[in-house]
């Protein structure tokens, strides 16, 4: 096996998954085609991804094949969401979770149990120690949204959110290079979090619906500027 190789087919990966061309959720081409496609061995392929699952890029599943970032879809929810790759679908995006998330949070001030409020409180410190892992940081904020929208009492919200998926939070090409640091934002995220919980556990509807319209707007901010709008 050729280190070159290896590292070649790698940096290929990485960079199609970095620039949006195999989005989170997406399945990467299968052993063969990327056997064809680059004129290696199976061995190259497999170590391939191998690196790029230590990395937390890749997540592979036994019989379904490797996805970007995140788990494939469950089977039994159909489709699956419209994929959001460019900047325009992305802030498409994140002005929907807005108007839907801002809601769901208002609802959870006033409908929130003990149990909810629990749950919020472990996908934060998740979040806290997901460390360099891009897949787990992506996991573990989705699981807070995702707790928000349960915590609302309206089966709806959790519904709209399960069917986007971890996909919909938007990982900053940064976060998915080795190496890198972003301690400042990561905190900025944190403290976003924070201050959603805090309304929520206060039964304050308006905070809470504020803080999540704030922490969405300032992620359309970082996702532009990551992306150089």
């Amino acid at each position: 096996m050729s280190p070159n190789l290896t590292s070649t087919l790698v940096e290929h990966l990485r960079r199609e998954i970095i620039e949006g061309r195999i989005a989170a959720g997406d399945k990467l081409p299968s052993e063969s085609e990327l056997i064809a496609a680059h004129s290696v061995s199976r061995t190259v392929v497999r170590e391939a991804i191998t690196r790029l699952q230590a990395e937390g890029l890749v997540h592979t599943r036994r019989g379904s094949g490797s996805f970007a970032l995140t788990p494939p879809a469950d089977p039994h929810v159909g489709a699956g969401p419209r994929p959001a790759r460019s900047l325009p679908e992305r802030r498409a995006l994140l002005d929907f979770r807005m108007g839907v998330e801002s809601e769901a949070a208002a609802l959870a001030a006033d409908a929130r149990n003990p149990k909810d409020l629990e749950v919020l409180r472990r996908a934060l410190v998740a979040f806290s120690t997901a460390g360099a892992s891009p897949s787990e940081a992506l996991s573990c904020d989705f699981a807070f949204h995702q707790g928000v929208a349960q915590a609302s009492g309206n089966p709806y919200f959790a519904d709209v959110l399960d069917g986007l998926g971890p996909a919909m939070i938007s990982m900053p090409r940064h976060r998915l290079t080795p190496g890198t640091a972003e301690s400042h934002r990561l905190g900025d995220v944190m403290a976003e979090h924070h201050a959603v919980l805090s309304a929520i556990e206060h039964q304050d509807a308006r905070a809470a619906a504020a803080a999540m319209r704030t922490h969405l707007v300032n992620s359309r901010r970082r996702l532009e500027a990551d992306l150089g709008a």
